[in-house]
């Protein structure tokens, strides 16, 4: 082959090559020449403008994205403290929790059909027994007796609501819708119910129970004088007397004592609780209480009259000085009476009239046989029989 001057085959590729790599490196040390220098926070030279505010971006782009990180976590772990703190009250509560006892665990276990017999067996029993004891004893005795041992007022009011339910009613019932249905007349007039000079009207539910009168004639009255005119409203009170203070409706009493005034009630009702050996004493003290035309309710089991009907049972309220109003037999197991206290007039007037019947000793003469018979046998052992159930 030929040579050429200034040209060699062999080396002239390599050659090119590196006069392309030394023109490239050249150009970009002019270009860092003509560049102003910068120094970052580092000490480092940083000798292109566009470096440094990429530098500056991406240091702001770190911040925000950090701060970003932290609020994250932080909402995280407020959300896991919470819940832990929710757990930890939780596991405290259980701790301090009493723990049931063995008999209770026993109770909780599911019975079979005849451990179910023999427990119904039981409580009946158990209702029987309280049942007995507070008909055959005074009311000072049965007070002092739920004070010792206040769970058998409880159980005696589990029983008697089992026995309710197998009743075609309840007189308690009875009462309400009595209140219910008189309510829609005027305070006071014929047919509405006794109010005082205000016309407030005020019950005393004597050996109340669970107060269940009290809490759906509250009910009534609520709902009634929201929808009334304010002139047609009602004003109204519900005083519950019994051995216990099952809710807080109740106040615990002697109901031959309760803390009301003189003529401060214008109903007293007593539903299926005339059960002291003494409850004359219980019909002297809602005289008492009454105020003058104020009307006194009482539902009764009918087994407990001799006759029946309770004929010497009003007789004998008549000789208390109660007028009555009206007996209502129709119900199979309870008869209800009505009965009112004759305000001071009516009294001069019935005196007036025994007097010129020359039957005025003769009715206080009854008056005082009364009491002395009721100081030889109480009332409870012959003009009411105590509500006792058969033994089994």
């Amino acid at each position: 082959m030929f040579k050429v001057e200034g040209w060699d085959i062999k080396t002239d590729k390599v050659a090119f090559s590196d006069s392309k790599k030394e023109k490239k490196a050249k150009n970009k040390k002019e270009k860092r020449t003509k560049s102003k220098k910068f120094e970052n926070r580092d000490g480092a030279d940083i000798t292109d403008v566009a470096d440094v505010q990429d530098a500056e971006a991406r240091d702001v782009q770190d911040v925000e994205a950090r701060n970003a990180y932290v609020d994250k976590r932080k909402v995280e772990y407020d959300k896991k403290e919470e819940t832990n703190s929710k757990k930890r009250k939780v596991s405290k509560d259980k701790e301090e929790a009493p723990q049931p006892t063995i008999a209770q665990s026993q109770v909780a276990k599911k019975l079979t059909p005849l451990q179910q017999k023999m427990m119904a067996k039981l409580t009946g029993s158990r209702f029987r027994w309280i049942n007995e004891q507070l008909y055959t004893i005074s009311s000072k005795d049965a007070l002092q007796l739920v004070k010792d041992q206040p769970q058998l007022f409880d159980e005696y009011h589990d029983g008697f609501r089992s026995q309710v339910q197998s009743w075609p009613e309840n007189p308690v019932d009875v009462f309400v819708d009595q209140v219910r249905l008189r309510a829609k007349k005027p305070v006071n007039a014929p047919g509405g119910l006794p109010g005082l000079k205000d016309r407030k009207i005020v019950i005393a539910d004597m050996g109340c129970g669970e107060a269940q009168l009290a809490l759906d004639v509250n009910t009534f009255f609520k709902k009634y004088n929201k929808k009334a005119k304010k002139s047609h409203q009602r004003n109204w009170e519900v005083h519950s007397f019994d051995l216990k203070q099952a809710n807080e409706r109740i106040t615990v009493a002697d109901i031959r004592n309760v803390p009301l005034p003189d003529n401060s009630c214008t109903i007293v009702i007593f539903c299926l609780a005339l059960m002291g050996t003494n409850f004359l004493d219980f019909i002297e003290e809602a005289y008492r209480i009454l105020a003058p035309r104020g009307e006194l309710w009482i539902a009764e089991i009918k087994s407990r009259f001799a006759d029946g009907k309770g004929d010497e049972f009003v007789n004998t309220l008549k000789l208390m000085g109660f007028f009555h109003k009206k007996t209502d037999d129709e119900n199979k197991m309870f008869t209800r009476f009505e009965f009112f206290k004759p305000p001071a007039e009516i009294i001069e007037e019935r005196k007036a009239k025994l007097e010129r019947r020359q039957k005025f000793i003769e009715v206080e003469t009854e008056k005082e046989e009364l009491e002395k018979k009721r100081s030889k046998i109480a009332e409870g052992e012959w003009l009411l029989k105590p509500c006792i159930y058969k033994r089994r």
